[in-house]
């Protein structure tokens, strides 16, 4: 039986659903999401500019993207073993290290932006 064409919306639904879920179940992704929201409440307090603003929603962005790659990467390491594999082990820990790389630049983003303010 061929598959039925999605439409746009449908497929717009579709993903919207999986970053509900991905929010929802993922303490990693409320953690980030928590952060999300004060470095925006903070930046709307200080009146960042709007290259600022770039890259803050850069380093939002690319600290979501890359922990729900990771998400799915473990998810479907866990599919295939939950019994240790060494290759399963070393796709986590480099997964998991592209989040760190992500939350890291937005760390040096955030302290760039804002610790002159302070000063």
């Amino acid at each position: 039986m061929a598959m039925k064409k999605q439409t746009f919306l449908k497929s717009l639904a579709v993903a919207l659903h999986g970053i509900v879920q991905f929010f929802a179940g993922e303490r990693n992704a409320q953690l980030h999401l928590v952060a999300a929201l004060l470095v925006i409440a903070l930046s709307i307090a200080l009146k960042i500019s709007g290259i600022e603003w770039l890259f803050i929603a850069l380093s939002i962005s690319l600290v979501f993207i890359t922990e729900i790659i990771n998400t799915s990467l473990e998810k479907i390491c866990d599919l295939i073993s939950k019994d240790f594999h060494p290759d399963i082990k070393f796709i986590k820990d480099i997964s998991a290290g592209a989040v760190l790389i992500a939350a890291l630049f937005s760390v040096v983003t955030a302290c760039i932006i804002f610790i002159p303010r302070f000063l």
